[in-house]
């Protein structure tokens, strides 16, 4: 090609990745809302996961043998001690410097409404075998929910961000600070009357390959920041 038809060439236009456009722009372009979809429906499927775990009444999700435990004391719904809760944990984050993001405060303020909700039209049983399957049908959802509100990448959970807080400021490690955080929760819930049990046992066996499983499905790749040159 000669100089005459070769294009000209003018300044290099910088590259615009997603995570340096704001919102309103995603909007527009059409990925915001992909996002928030994903980050919403996850929310609410966690709170539900929870609820079918409860119903099951055979053995909580660590923090929810603390959540069920307060609620033994107070005249609090399930799902507004799981708030409550979730606002506490967000106050030791300030200490930690950590900063929430949208996921962050959505998590908050969500899955205790829709744990809620799913308790008022799912019925205790006294059948083994329905109680088996919520169980087993909780656990899987709630990997499936993690691995959504995760993979929208909208920030961590507060309790996610408390434990990736405390692991960066004491400089321990990730499963090291996971393990003393949810041995601690289970210990003061089931004093305080939180249910142990099988459950208990099979989230926490299950619940690492079940979101290793479904986050990669879930993530919303996000380009890095344009680097300056």
């Amino acid at each position: 090609m000669s100089d005459r038809t070769r294009p000209p060439r003018g300044p290099a236009r910088p590259r615009r990745e997603l995570a340096d456009i704001g919102p309103l722009e995603q909007l527009r372009a059409g990925r915001l809302a992909p996002r928030l979809t994903l980050l919403l429906l996850g929310l609410f499927l966690y709170g539900a996961s929870m609820a079918l775990v409860v119903r099951s009444v055979l053995g909580l999700i660590p923090w929810d043998v603390l959540h069920v435990g307060i609620q033994q004391h107070v005249p609090l719904t399930f799902g507004t001690i799981v708030v409550g809760t979730s606002v506490l944990v967000l106050l030791a984050w300030i200490p930690l410097r950590q900063k929430p993001g949208l996921g962050t405060l959505a998590n908050a303020f969500l899955i205790g409404p829709s744990a809620d909700l799913v308790l008022a039209v799912v019925p205790q049983t006294d059948h083994l075998g329905w109680r088996t399957l919520l169980l087993l049908g909780g656990i899987l959802l709630n990997g499936v929910a993690t691995g959504m509100y995760i993979g929208s990448q909208f920030g961590p959970g507060p309790r996610d961000g408390l434990m990736t807080g405390l692991a960066r400021v004491s400089g321990r490690s990730i499963r090291l600070v996971r393990t003393v955080l949810e041995v601690s929760v289970v210990a003061v819930g089931w004093l305080l009357g939180g249910i142990v049990g099988v459950g208990t046992v099979l989230y926490a066996v299950l619940i690492g390959p079940l979101a290793q499983l479904f986050l990669p499905i879930f993530t919303v790749e996000l380009p890095p920041r344009s680097r300056a040159s």
